[in-house]
């Protein structure tokens, strides 16, 4: 009888010890991934699709707010957001540029979700002092007025505006001197165009959009990325003759295609009967990891 209880005793401990072991492996295996993020790791989340975007900011605990970027020579500054990531050490900059339609709820929620995953991003609004009594994209009527304006600008006056907001997040007490962009549509063209005209840019991500001439590949010292939809046509018409040209200078041009996908498949996350989530969810981890080995 004694032998029994003593056994049953031992049996609890045993298991008590057990339990108390798993129990440590799981807060560490929960602290690590915190510390990672804090450190500069990629969250492993996405960013939201279009109709998420607006509640995903309103609850954010990430610290974002409305700064007004000086540009040299111009007495119009450039209304920014910028959103700072948590962590420890300082973060390397990423400048998101939007898409044809200004700088909407869902740009901002890029730029959070790049926060996220451990850098300070800066989303411009290129459109400032464009609209209405010298507005900026959200002084528009229309959805129609804002492209008209943003196809009236310069790809001079941009990369005017883009190298203010570059000198404004480098010097940041919190940021590290290497900085990347990133575009969506008009924005993804901006991207690559912009790696032509800053010779000092580290990384620069092309989503669905078009490449410079071959003139203006050469000029090219950053490493480029390109994610498009497999059905996407009119973009992608250009990617032969931008992969053997980024290949004949002996320049870095990734680029990936998903089958199904249409044109902004990372804001209409719902669409394409899933195709473009399943592209969503293998672009934005390459994305992280990019910038994470070129800019950390």
């Amino acid at each position: 009888m004694i032998r029994s209880v003593v056994g049953c005793i031992g049996l609890l401990m045993v298991g008590y010890i057990s339990m108390m072991s798993m129990a440590q492996e799981t807060r560490l295996a929960v602290l690590i991934p915190v510390q990672a993020a804090q450190e500069g790791g990629s969250s492993g989340a996405l960013p939201p699709g279009n109709e998420q975007a607006k509640p995903r900011l309103n609850t954010s605990p990430r610290h974002g707010e409305w700064i007004d970027v000086k540009v040299p020579g111009s007495d119009q500054p450039v209304k920014t957001w910028i959103v700072y990531p948590e962590r420890s050490t300082r973060a390397p900059v990423v400048i998101v540029i939007h898409e044809i339609y200004g700088l909407t709820d869902w740009i901002r929620s890029v730029a959070d979700q790049l926060a996220a995953d451990g850098f300070i991003a800066l989303a411009p609004d290129v459109l400032s002092g464009k609209g209405p009594d010298g507005g900026d994209t959200d002084s528009f009527g229309s959805r129609d007025a804002v492209v008209g304006a943003m196809r009236k600008l310069s790809r001079e006056e941009v990369t005017t505006r883009l190298n203010a907001i570059r000198d404004y997040g480098i010097k940041l007490p919190a940021a590290t001197e290497k900085f990347g962009s990133i575009g969506f549509c008009w924005g993804g063209s901006t991207s690559f165009a912009y790696a032509t005209a800053q010779p000092e840019l580290n990384a620069a991500v092309v989503y669905y959009g078009s490449a410079p001439d071959a003139a203006g590949l050469g000029k090219i010292n950053a490493p480029v990325l390109g994610f498009y939809g497999g059905d996407d046509a009119r973009v992608n018409a250009g990617i032969p003759a931008a992969e053997t040209g980024m290949k004949d200078l002996g320049k870095s041009y990734e680029h990936h295609i998903y089958e199904g996908a249409g044109h902004g498949f990372l804001r209409a996350q719902d669409d394409r009967d899933g195709a473009n989530m399943r592209a969503t969810q293998q672009a934005w981890p390459r994305t992280v990891a990019f910038f994470r080995q070129h800019l950390e």
